[in-house]
């Protein structure tokens, strides 16, 4: 495509200098990927600025670049408002337009987009539809995986990459779509089929100036839809959360609500909730149908039903979501079980909220035989007011909680721990910063049916500090300390 071919889709910018033959081989924002013939598009990030790079894209072959403050160059610059919304803008027509020809499903909320997605999957992929996921755990392109650093990856990465599903021959792509991403305007110009909300609770205020806010970063999804009627476009929203009705209003299309209230069009009645199955009823309008799946607690029940309702309007057959949600086998980090044959229980989940904790472990505080031992801390640089709720939370349900380090990220461990801990009594916790020795204590002191529930990281293979990722996967040192156990045992 030629660069002159290109500009007229910003409509807004300023140049009078493009070149008429200049061909663009690719659009990139990292200099570092820059070759010959790129269109450089300068970002302003949290810890770069792509507007200091331009040298750098200059040396590496760049033909263009696209700013949105004054920058000194050699090549043409093409001033804009944003760079951030001319990046989608480009992206999405150099790449033609990929999402038009997708169904794209985006889930958002605070707790539940995970499970969502993948229950989704799950019944896309039984109904014969070849799928994708875009996610926090990877993005999966049929059978293939690929590991992101952003639950929600930047707009450039998601068009080119919708191309390529597209060429793979997927038709279906379910996305998280974070409040960070909405924010920044990453999936501008995604064309949406079906948007959904799961719940909204305290998290990301370190980002967000305060929950109103966090919760008009998540509406953005809803008005992105758009006006178009003559689509068959829809807003699928848990109407038992305090901000459902924010949510229904950013959208002018139809809303399909669940939950367990009476008023919802999807609904579940009849619940039994058991320590490795959930079996309810689902009741709309039209018809009743019972399902069974292996996740358990109230909290999936809630995303069974919002991937129930988003299945019923993209008109799945029952039987084809019954069949689906009772072979999915759970999802990776979350109530996830590390059993080696041991006599106690041994749970990893990403909690890392005060509400996803709470739901965790009053699910499994209902299904206890004996004691819950809770490993859990808070990430660095994140919200520092969810911190001595999270603990509360810990040991409200806990009989023995062990305060740890998460991903500290540039923080001190210690004044993470100290902001958890500072309000609460002595005998009610341990701290054990080294996250490897109070997953082993945790795993020492457990006596039989007693529940360890290791909370915060669930499916990340890392432990982020100093802006380093080290190697660190909570169910593989379960797994090592629960072997050493079991051997010293025998």
């Amino acid at each position: 495509m030629f660069l002159h071919e290109l500009m007229p889709v910003l409509k807004v910018y300023d140049t009078e200098n493009v070149p008429t033959n200049q061909l663009i081989s690719t659009i990139e924002m990292d200099s570092r990927k820059v070759e010959k013939d790129s269109l450089f598009v300068c970002i302003k990030g949290f810890q770069a600025d792509g507007h200091e790079y331009v040298r750098e894209a200059e040396k590496r072959g760049a033909c263009a670049i696209i700013a949105e403050k004054e920058i000194t160059s050699s090549l043409p610059v093409i001033y804009v408002p944003s760079t951030q919304k001319a990046l989608a803008i480009l992206a999405d027509y150099f790449y033609g337009s990929p999402s038009q020809e997708l169904t794209i499903i985006g889930v958002t909320g605070t707790n539940g987009k995970t499970t969502t997605t993948y229950l989704l999957d799950a019944i896309f992929k039984t109904n014969g539809s070849q799928t994708a996921i875009i996610g926090t755990i990877d993005m999966k392109i049929g059978n293939e995986s690929y590991k992101l650093t952003n639950t929600t990856p930047d707009s450039l990465f998601l068009h080119k990459h919708l191309r390529l599903m597209k060429r793979k021959g997927v038709e279906t792509v379910i996305m998280e779509v974070s409040s960070h991403a909405l924010h920044l305007g990453r999936v501008y110009g995604i064309q949406f089929d079906t948007v959904v909300f799961t719940n909204l609770t305290q998290d990301h205020l370190d980002y967000h100036l305060n929950m109103n806010d966090y919760a008009y970063a998540k509406s953005l999804l809803f008005s992105q839809l758009g006006n178009d009627y003559k689509q068959n476009k829809i807003a699928v929203i848990n109407l038992d959360d305090n901000y459902a009705e924010a949510m229904s209003r950013a959208t002018p299309f139809p809303v399909m609500t669940y939950g367990l209230s009476d008023d919802c069009f999807v609904k579940a009645q009849h619940m039994k909730l058991k320590a490795n199955q959930s079996t309810f009823k689902v009741l709309t309008p039209f018809d009743s149908f019972t399902v069974s799946s292996h996740l358990t607690g109230r909290f999936n029940v809630y995303n069974i039903l919002a991937a129930i309702s988003v299945a019923i309007h993209h008109k799945i057959p029952k039987e084809t979501i019954i069949k689906a949600l009772g072979q999915s086998k759970g999802i990776p980090g979350r109530v996830e079980s590390v059993d080696l044959g041991q006599n106690f229980n041994v749970i990893v989940d990403y909690a890392h909220t005060p509400d996803s904790l709470e739901n965790v472990l009053s699910t499994l505080s209902d299904l206890k035989q004996n004691r819950i031992i809770t490993v859990v801390g808070c990430g660095g640089d994140r919200d520092r007011g969810k911190r001595p709720k999270m603990a509360d939370v810990a040991v409200q349900y806990s009989d023995f909680t062990i305060f740890t380090s998460d991903n500290p990220r540039y923080e001190d461990p210690k004044d993470i721990l100290k902001d958890m801990t500072g309000h609460l009594s002595l005998d009610q916790y341990t701290v054990l910063i080294n996250r490897t020795e109070a997953i082993e204590k945790a795993i020492v002191c457990a006596a039989k049916d007693d529940i360890v529930l290791i909370a915060g990281k669930g499916h990340e293979t890392y432990q982020e500090v100093r802006g380093k990722r080290h190697r660190f996967d909570d169910r593989e040192i379960a797994r090592t300390y629960i072997e050493k156990r079991m051997k010293e045992s025998s």
